[in-house]
């Protein structure tokens, strides 16, 4: 009897086992869309958000070593960009004529446009043309006469700014001033120091009738010295003296002049104190000259508004100035100083030529633009 139970009772095990299952399968079914319906519902306001815990490092627990230090520390300040070093040689010994150059330095007019200007002073003023020719110096001062003499025997050298607007030389002859006359003036031994002296202004003084005659003795070229010439009686008269310096000076040793000025003797009005560049390189070099003059205008103004305090500062700087005949000639060198150093007056320079021309100094005339610039407009 037992064993047909046991019968049947294997069937009816293996019916509610396979019942439990189903039944299981189903509620976990159940709980699985349950769960993707609030997985899937929209995020609100009130919904709650779980962060996993590797997402989310309180601030503590950050490495300070890890920060980049770098971004902390601010960067070296930029260094000015180095001046560019130009080297200008003077046309004779530092004067109050030269007061532009002066000021522009001490008052830092170069250094703000990025320029070092070295001031040099020759040990013989014929040699800074020679030197801007080699390339020796950057800049050299001239009178407006000597630039077209020196360019016509091939010089490469250009004007690029005046300093000074007017004549600053002129015959200078000992004794008292007389009514001069051709026949006086033509009696007088002469001494020159340069080939304005020689070329222009000599030959309106001597005819060339009395220079044929046989007991002419020719004009001789001093070297500079002037002062000395006259004093020791190796010359009447200075073709090309500084009226500004020589005759106070020659004044002070008991020895009387007087003047005949240029314009006088129909030379032509010019620039009396010029800057030169090498034209070789003017194109190239055009910014610099341009910042050059900029700094020459700024020096010029001040010390036309300031004129005390410029010539004070001229005399602390350069103590050599400090004297009684430049002190006293200041206030007429301020009245020639030229407010806009870069400005050219074409038809001055073009007039010079053409007065060379007439006299047969030149054969061609140079072009405007081969004798002078303005340095702006390059």
């Amino acid at each position: 009897m037992l064993r047909g139970l046991s019968r049947y009772w294997h069937p009816v095990l293996l019916s509610l086992i396979i019942t439990l299952l189903v039944f299981n399968s189903a509620s976990y079914a159940n709980e699985e869309e349950e769960q993707s319906a609030q997985d899937s519902a929209p995020l609100g306001l009130q919904t709650d958000v779980e962060v996993p815990h590797t997402l989310w490092l309180p601030v503590e627990s950050e490495d300070d070593d890890a920060v980049p230090t770098k971004a902390l520390t601010p960067a070296a300040p930029l260094e000015p960009p180095p001046l560019k070093h130009v080297t200008l040689m003077l046309d004779w010994y530092l004067s109050p004529q030269h007061a532009a150059l002066v000021i522009a330095q001490e008052r830092g007019l170069y250094a703000a446009q990025g320029l070092e200007v070295e001031i040099q002073s020759p040990a013989d003023p014929s040699i800074a043309i020679k030197l801007l020719s080699a390339g020796d110096v950057d800049l050299a001062l001239t009178r407006q006469p000597l630039l077209h003499l020196h360019a016509h025997q091939g010089a490469p050298i250009a004007r690029i700014a005046t300093l000074i607007e007017t004549s600053l030389s002129a015959v200078i002859i000992t004794g008292e001033e007389q009514a001069e006359s051709d026949n006086s003036l033509a009696g007088l031994h002469y001494g020159f120091t340069t080939l304005e002296g020689r070329d222009l202004a000599i030959p309106r003084l001597l005819p060339s009738s009395v220079r044929q005659t046989n007991d002419f003795t020719p004009p001789e070229n001093l070297h500079f010295d002037p002062a000395r010439a006259l004093r020791e009686g190796q010359a009447d008269a200075i073709a090309d003296g500084f009226y500004h310096y020589l005759p106070p000076q020659l004044a002070n040793e008991g020895i009387t002049t007087h003047l005949i000025r240029y314009d006088e003797l129909d030379i032509p009005r010019h620039d009396g104190l010029v800057v030169l560049a090498n034209s070789d390189t003017l194109a190239k070099r055009a910014d610099t000259w341009s910042r050059f003059t900029l700094a020459l205008e700024e020096a010029s103004h001040w010390i036309i508004e300031n004129p005390d305090a410029a010539w004070e500062l001229l005399i602390t700087a350069h103590p050599v100035v400090d004297n009684a005949i430049n002190a006293t000639v200041w206030e007429d060198i301020l009245r020639r100083m030229t407010l806009s150093p870069a400005a050219l007056d074409t038809r001055r320079y073009a007039a010079f030529e053409a007065y060379l021309l007439k006299i047969g100094l030149i054969e061609d005339p140079l072009p405007v633009p081969r004798l002078a610039v303005d340095p702006h407009l390059l």
